[in-house]
Formats: structure tokens, sequence, C-alpha cells
């Protein structure tokens, strides 16, 4: 299990860099990284791209991923 695990871990690596580096700059600098005066509301995520979705998703499997592999190598 650690084995496969492991490999997830390397494989969501790979995604998750590969999806970061192929987004596109936007010119907000670090005020849109932290909210920019922006609202966040209801549809915020119909109004997120394709790749900017894959990202987040993968964001999330690797966090998940990561607190499980935590989990199986402390036992």
């Amino acid at each position: 299990m650690k084995i496969f695990l492991s490999l997830v871990h390397v494989f969501l690596c790979v995604a998750l860099i590969a999806a970061v580096l192929s987004q596109h700059r936007k010119q907000g600098g670090f005020g849109g990284a932290f909210g920019g005066g922006t609202q966040m509301d209801a549809g915020q995520w119909q109004r997120f791209t394709s790749l900017t979705k894959l990202t987040i998703v993968t964001a999330g499997l690797f966090m998940l991923n990561s607190i499980l592999l935590l989990l199986t190598r402390s036992r």
C-alpha cells in the first residue's frame, strides 16, 4: 500500500507542477493571489477555467494523498 501511495504521490506531484506551469500569468501580481479587492460569490466556480479547476482538484488530491502517506508510514 505504501508503494502504491508513493507512486500516486509522485504522479500527482508531476501533474500539479505541469498544471501550475501551464497557466497564464495574470497582471495582478500578489494582489490577485490574496483577493485583490474582488469578492467571492456563489458563482465563482463557474468562472474558473478548466485548467484552474484541474489545478484545484489536483492540489486537493495531492494534500489528501499526503495525509494518507503520513498515516500509513506512522504505523
